[in-house]
């Protein structure tokens, strides 16, 4: 089943300012809250989707890359949409939007188990590695496994309830101001928020009870993606300690250098370079696309600057519009020495009337042809 739009699911248009998202996700999320709907599946999953719409439209980079990519700038590695995030997890992030909404002061109460009382669930950081990716693996889509070194909780690593905070993960503070008495929560000194804090761990653990263990990915990367692009695998960052949320394996896309195609968005540029001789009398010749060699013809009498287009021989697109094309740009090489012989045979060409140059309408000049490729 298709995803429905962010902008859609929130209510708003791309328009939107920083304000007006939060303030459109709380409204939902407050009107399908789980403690508000009991046992309404629907409505959990309408929770989930406007959780996951947020977490995507309040981050500056990850809301561009949606604007220009869509829902696939997420999904080929098993981002948020990809059911990797659950109701604590949800809870984790963003539960400070409620407020005192539910469960008073800021917590959940009565659902998943996890949050009674307003107890929070620390999340472990994101990792973040590059891939190198050649032209040919862009243009097909390819898995690689990657090798991250990661922080796991030890074996043998046990907890107990936090003495500071008895298991909520936050403390609560009053203040006398001149305004009155003023009550804060922050999270617990003592445990970080975790609401445990180590009971028993081996020695080669750290003070959190975690030690750094190597790990293989593995990372399906769609066709098409760009350099710089930044993918999510939900979970494989660092562990959290005690009953806390995995972090995220962030992978940024690079692209490599190809050694004859150019890139541009889902276009592939070749240059052709060929003899005088070949562009007079007509030629065939082999050239590079992402998908192996292909002979292409060029025909008898080829102009210089000439460009030939392999349509759907180019990049597939994220958003799935479509394949791009392969432009070959035809460049006839000049000689630069020439023998006595073919000197003379040139000179005596000179005022030959089929060498004098008669551009017809269907030869293009130069901006007349960038003009068509960017149309």
């Amino acid at each position: 089943m298709a995803k429905r739009d962010y902008y859609e699911i929130l209510g708003i248009d791309k328009n939107a300012s920083a304000s007006e998202i939060k303030k459109a996700y709380r409204k939902m999320a407050i009107k399908f809250h789980p403690d508000k709907n009991p046992d309404d599946k629907d409505a959990e999953a309408k929770f989930k989707e406007a959780a996951e719409a947020y977490e995507i439209l309040s981050n500056a980079d990850k809301k561009a890359r949606y604007d220009q990519f869509g829902h696939q700038a997420f999904d080929g590695a098993g981002g948020f949409g990809g059911g990797g995030m659950n109701m604590d997890d949800i809870f984790s992030q963003f539960g400070d939007i409620f407020g005192g909404a539910f469960g008073g002061g800021g917590g959940f109460s009565g659902f998943g188990g996890g949050f009674g009382g307003g107890q929070r669930r620390v999340k472990g950081s994101n990792l973040r590695i590059r891939v190198s990716l050649s032209l040919d693996e862009i243009a097909n889509g390819v898995e690689k496994k990657i090798k991250v070194k990661r922080k796991v909780q030890a074996p043998g690593t046990t907890y107990k309830t936090c003495s500071t905070c008895n298991g909520a993960g936050q403390v609560t503070r009053v203040t006398n101001t001149i305004l009155g008495r003023m009550q804060t929560a922050s999270a617990c000194p003592t445990c970080g928020g975790a609401g445990q804090s180590i009971d028993k761990k081996p020695s080669d653990a750290d003070a959190q009870g975690l030690k750094v263990q190597e790990e293989t990915v593995s990372v399906k990367i769609p066709a098409g993606v760009v350099d710089g692009m930044q993918l999510k695998v939900t979970g494989k960052g660092n562990d959290a300690p005690g009953n806390g949320v995995s972090g995220d394996l962030l992978v940024v896309v690079e692209e490599k250098e190809h050694d004859t195609l150019q890139r541009e968005g889902d276009n592939l540029h070749y240059d052709l370079y060929i003899s005088l001789p070949d562009a007079v009398l007509g030629t065939s010749k082999e050239i590079d696309t992402v998908t192996g060699k292909v002979r292409i013809k060029v025909e008898a009498g080829v102009q210089s600057g000439k460009i030939l287009r392999l349509r759907g021989k180019g990049i597939p697109s994220i958003n799935g519009y479509g394949t791009g094309d392969l432009l070959v740009h035809v460049n006839v090489w000049t000689p630069k020495t020439l023998s006595k012989q073919q000197k003379e045979f040139f000179e005596s060409m000179k005022n030959d009337e089929h060498f004098n140059p008669k551009p017809e309408s269907s030869d293009k000049s130069f901006f007349e042809k960038v003009k068509d490729m960017f149309s």
